[in-house]
C-alpha cells in the first residue's frame, strides 16, 4: 500500500508546469538507446562509431566528474529554469561521497551514466584487469548511491578509449559516449569567455554532444547564458535515455555496501563522543528532493536506436576526420562543412597550452583535466 501511495503521489510533482515556457529550451526529442551491442557515439574517437543521431541545430547536454553539490545544485537549477534535461557521467567515489545529490539529479528526470570509480588519468594505460575494475566499480558505486537502476552509459576519463576496453563494454552491454563539442570549462575560469567559446564551438559543429563538468564554478555561472544563447539561436535539446537499465556486478555492490555501512557506523560512533558541530557533514545539506519527469501525454518524439555490434579491435578513423560538423539545414548543396584546420610552425610547436586553445587533441584529453 505504501508503494502504491508513493506511486500515486508522483504525478502531482511530475506534471508541474514549466515556469517560463516562452524562454525555455525544453526537450525537442528523446533518443532511446539500446546499449546491448556496446555502441560508441560522438566524434572524438579513433574507433568505429555509430552514425551521428543528431540533426542540424540539435545538442545533447552532458556533465562529467560530479557530483559536487556547490556547483551541481545551481546547474540543476539552470536546467530546471529552461525546462530541459541532461546526462550526467558520475565518478564512483564522488557519488559515494554525495549519494543524496545523485538521487536529486535522477529525481529531476536526468539520465545517469558513469565515469569510472576514481577517474584515472589514462584508463587505457592501466592493465586490463585494473581498467575493467575501474569501470565496473564505478557503475556499482553510482547505482548504489542512486538507490535505483542507472543507464548502461559510460564515458572514458580523458576520452582515452581502447579496443580491449570497448570490447569489455560491448560484452557488458554498455554504450560509450565521446563528445562533439568541448566547452573547455576545465581551462576557462571566466564565465563570459566560457559561454562565448561554447557557443562558438556549437555553431562550428552545428550542434552535437556538448561536454561540461558539474565540478566547475565557471560552468555553474555560465550555464544560464549558454542555454539562453542556444534558445536564441534556434538550437534544440535532445535527451538521451537507455532502453534497459544496467545490472552492476553483485559482488562489487556487496563490497561497496559493506564499506559504506562500516563508514556510517564509524561516523555514528564519533557523534556520540564529539560535538556534531565539528563533524563534516556530506549530506543532507540542500532542499528536499523534487521529482520532475516529462508528462507521458506530452512526451517529445522518441527515436529508438538499436545498433548492431561492431568489432572492437582496430581503430576505424582519426581524430582529424571524426569532428566534421553536420551541414546546416540552409545548405543548398548538401555538402558537409569541414572544420577549420590550424597549422603551427615548428617555432611555436612547443608553446605551453593556452586556456582558450582547442583541446581536441589526445595529449590534452589525457592530461587529467577532463
Amino acid at each position: 500500500m505504501a508503494t502504491l501511495a508513493s506511486a500515486l503521489a508522483l504525478p502531482a510533482l511530475a506534471d508541474e508546469a514549466c515556469k517560463d515556457p516562452k524562454n525555455a529550451l525544453g526537450v525537442s526529442r528523446i533518443v532511446e538507446i539500446d546499449a546491448k551491442s556496446g555502441p560508441l557515439y560522438g566524434a572524438f574517437t579513433k574507433y568505429d562509431k555509430e552514425p551521428r543521431f543528431l540533426g542540424p541545430k540539435e545538442v545533447v547536454l552532458t556533465f562529467d566528474d560530479g557530483p559536487m553539490p556547490k556547483y551541481t545544485k545551481p546547474i540543476l537549477a539552470a536546467l530546471d529554469k529552461f525546462c530541459t534535461k541532461a546526462t550526467f557521467f558520475y565518478v564512483g567515489q564522488m557519488a559515494q561521497a554525495y549519494p543524496d545529490m545523485v538521487k536529486e539529479v535522477m529525481g529531476r528526470g536526468h539520465t545517469m551514466g558513469t565515469h569510472t570509480w576514481s577517474h584515472p588519468l589514462n584508463l587505457r594505460a592501466l592493465s586490463l584487469e585494473r581498467a575493467t575494475d575501474q569501470i565496473e566499480r564505478g557503475f556499482a558505486a553510482v547505482a548504489l548511491a542512486a538507490g535505483q537502476p542507472i543507464a548502461p552509459f559510460f564515458r572514458f576519463p580523458g576520452l582515452s578509449d581502447s579496443g580491449p576496453l570497448l570490447a569489455h563494454l560491448q560484452e557488458r552491454g554498455i554504450a560509450a559516449f565521446t563528445v562533439d563539442v568541448v566547452s573547455n570549462d576545465s581551462y576557462i575560469g571566466s564565465p563570459s569567455r566560457l559561454a562565448a567559446r561554447t557557443i562558438q564551438q556549437v555553431e562550428h559543429q552545428n550542434g552535437g554532444i556538448i561536454l561540461f563538468h558539474d565540478i566547475k564554478a565557471s560552468t555553474a555561472a555560465a550555464l544560464p547564458t549558454i542555454l539562453t544563447e542556444l534558445k536564441k539561436r534556434g538550437y534544440k535539446v535532445v535527451h538521451m535515455r537507455s532502453k534497459a537499465n544496467f545490472e552492476p556486478l553483485p559482488a562489487l555492490t556487496a563490497e561497496l555496501e559493506t564499506k559504506r555501512a562500516a563508514a556510517e557506523a564509524k561516523r555514528s560512533g564519533r557523534k556520540t563522543t564529539e560535538a556534531t558541530s565539528t563533524e563534516k557533514k556530506l549530506v543532507p545539506f540542500y532542499a528536499p528532493i523534487m521529482v520532475s519527469t516529462l508528462e507521458e501525454k506530452s512526451e517529445p518524439e522518441v527515436t529508438v536506436l538499436e545498433p548492431e555490434a561492431k568489432e572492437r579491435v582496430h581503430a576505424g578513423g582519426t581524430h582529424a576526420t571524426a569532428s566534421a560538423p553536420v551541414a546546416s539545414a540552409e545548405a543548398s548543396t548538401g555538402d558537409v562543412t569541414q572544420p577549420v584546420t590550424q597549422t603551427r610552425s615548428k617555432k611555436h610547436a612547443r608553446k605551453r597550452h593556452k586556456p582558450d586553445a582547442d583541446p581536441l587533441s589526445l595529449s590534452n584529453a589525457i592530461s587529467g583535466r577532463w
